[in-house]
């Protein structure tokens, strides 16, 4: 790959911070290696640096020590130095920026506005100076909403504005991000990446940034530097030489090079069969075959991250008990929706993925099918070869009988970690179903093996890196063996070698049977799982308090006949029909006749194709 030369404009009077590194390592405590060790490293004032390896080769953990969030209380964590600015980076108060992986964590008050001043409060800047701060830095990462839109109603990739908007906010010497455009749509990559650059541009600031989108940064950063699993620098240059001469190296390592995606197992499914379809009966699991009805189906659902309560909830159990309809402030259907008219059906052996925009209702839609949010209209039903006697509608199930059912992966990985170590985490869904000791045993071994955990058996779940949380939070809902799982992002933090393994074991669960729902910005990631696809419509623009979402626009789906001829727009329902605020779905583009989404009158249909 050819990088061009960054041309840029002359940054103003040199502010950045220099970054110097001495034999520094650190060790967290109760791990058995250290996470970084003996690493030599000079960053000069406004260069900006892409820093690649493995998961878990340290790379954020350099990223909070530059940011002095790191703390050695006992004297046995760290080693060597790490300056910035030639003191002590815990002691250089606001000279440096982070961006954390996960977003979540950043959150600290309710509202956008208050939440990306916090820094600025913190650093005592003058109050005629943050309010015009604040505005600037959300209008540069494109997060058009009203100052006071609650943090707790955005969606994961809009806190991941959010969070570097505050940073940016701050105008630090030294920005650090660590995967800032990991839950970006593509479109918000490029805008996001475009805010760092004017800002550099600016400022003068230093930048490192951590992340697996190499092409992303590789056009604007001047240097490449790559840690090795042993927690040191294994390459260090600029971008051309690095991703020219010593591609065949970076890539044996795991480190995502541009225009190169590993190879993984095929789709039993994209080689079987006319249309691609694979042999009609039952899998080798005794999960039916892809020709049957599907696991789960929805009917006109509409969802929302305001949820009903519990008493609305009972009054719906009355109403279809007396077969009387109630009225919808009652029953909560008259809560403002983010889907609506949704239409889908999760068939056994088959993976459909939900792709759009951030903040379309992709993670609601996806925990809503899962029953762990109530629709606020329609329903979702489980085939009686799901509920196996639990019933029809997943919300009612108990926990025991869910996890044997479904699986879910939250988008934060956090959120579903409950021991004290990897390996009593992944044993706790299999116990908590009931499976057999010697099974768990077996289960868990071969999960630890297979995503590149067996080293990390004995540590406690939140000092994992980012990539390693994602691969146990996938690997504690596999532990269970449910019928259906639904992923969300499941490949990120992933360097190229533990992305490819967890597709491979992924398609092998779908070719024995399973159903998967998967909630992603990685189109590599769902050609590679032969997936089909429903794309849902774009966020209402949000740019006031009093400014009105558009009117709801049903799912659309493919008829069960394939077609070429060109696709009509999609056109928007009856405003009448939904007096809630909605955010459209916009199409269903599967890849089979087998469709994983019926049609939803007057949703007009779309073109049936593969993601290429």
């Amino acid at each position: 790959m050819t990088v061009p030369t960054v041309r840029r404009p002359a940054a103003p009077a040199a502010r950045g911070a220099r970054v110097e590194a001495r034999g520094f390592g650190w060790h967290h405590p109760g791990r058995e290696t250290a996470a970084l060790r003996d690493l030599d490293l000079v960053v000069e004032p406004g260069e900006r640096v892409l820093l690649l390896g493995p998961s878990g080769a340290g790379k954020s953990t350099l990223l909070h020590a530059l940011a002095g969030v790191l703390h050695d209380d006992d004297g046995q964590s760290g080693s060597g130095e790490l300056l910035l600015d030639g003191t002590l980076p815990a002691r250089a108060r606001g000279r440096a920026g982070l961006v954390q992986q996960d977003p979540e964590s950043q959150v600290v008050l309710s509202r956008i506005g208050d939440d990306t001043a916090f820094g600025l409060e913190n650093l005592a800047v003058p109050h005629e100076q943050i309010w015009p701060r604040v505005r600037a830095a959300l209008d540069a990462v494109g997060l058009d909403l009203p100052l006071d839109h609650s943090t707790a109603a955005l969606s994961g990739g809009q806190k991941q504005r959010l969070a570097l908007a505050g940073a940016v906010a701050m105008s630090p010497g030294l920005l650090l991000l660590d995967e800032p455009t990991a839950n970006l749509d593509p479109a918000g990559v490029r805008q996001v990446r475009d805010a760092v650059v004017s800002c550099l541009d600016r400022s003068g600031a230093t930048l490192v940034v951590v992340e697996h989108r190499v092409a992303v940064w590789a056009e604007v950063v001047d240097r490449v530097v790559v840690l090795g699993r042993d927690g040191g620098i294994t390459h260090d240059g600029p971008p051309g030489r690095m991703l020219g001469a010593a591609v065949e190296e970076l890539s044996r390592a795991g480190v995502w090079v541009p225009g190169r995606v590993p190879a993984t197992r095929e789709p039993a499914r994209a080689s079987a069969g006319p249309a691609g379809c694979p042999a009609a009966g039952p899998s080798a699991t005794g999960r039916p075959g892809a020709d049957r009805e599907p696991l789960l189906s929805t009917a006109g659902l509409g969802v929302s991250r305001s949820q009903p309560s519990a008493r609305q909830l009972r009054a719906r159990r009355r109403e279809r008990r007396r077969d009387r309809p109630v009225d919808d402030a009652v029953t909560g259907r008259d809560l403002p929706t983010a889907v609506a008219g949704v239409e889908l059906g999760l068939r056994p052996g088959r993976a459909l993925a939900l792709i759009g925009p951030n903040g379309a209702g992709k993670s609601t839609l996806a925990l809503t099918v899962a029953g762990l949010l109530a629709p606020v209209r329609g329903t979702v039903r489980a085939h009686p070869l799901l509920d196996r006697g639990a019933g029809p509608d997943p919300l009612e199930w108990s926990g025991r009988e869910l996890v044997a059912r479904i699986g879910t992966v939250f988008q934060e990985p956090e959120h579903q970690f409950l021991r004290a170590t990897v390996r009593a985490e992944l044993e706790h869904g299999p116990r908590l179903a009931g499976t057999p000791a010697a099974e768990r045993e077996r289960r868990t071994d071969e999960l630890l093996h297979r995503l590149r955990l067996a080293h990390l058996a004995d540590a406690n779940p939140f000092t994992l890196s980012g990539g390693e949380k994602r691969r146990l939070s996938v690997a504690t809902v596999l532990a269970t063996d449910p019928d259906v799982l639904v992923l969300d992002e499941p490949t990120f933090g992933q360097d190229a070698l533990t992305w490819a393994e967890l597709v491979d074991l992924l398609v092998e669960l779908i070719d024995a049977g399973t159903s998967v729902l998967v909630v992603t910005h990685d189109e590599d990631f769902v050609r590679a799982l032969g997936a089909e696809v429903l794309a849902l419509g774009r966020a209402p623009e949000v740019g006031g308090a009093a400014r009105a979402a558009p009117p709801a626009v049903p799912a659309a789906s493919a008829p069960p006949a394939a077609s070429t001829a060109p696709v009509p727009p999609i056109v928007p329902a009856d405003p009448a029909a939904s007096t809630a605020p909605t955010v459209p779905a916009a199409r269903t583009v599967p890849t089979a006749p087998a469709a994983s989404a019926v049609a939803a009158a007057p949703a007009v249909p779309a073109r049936r194709e593969s993601v290429r």
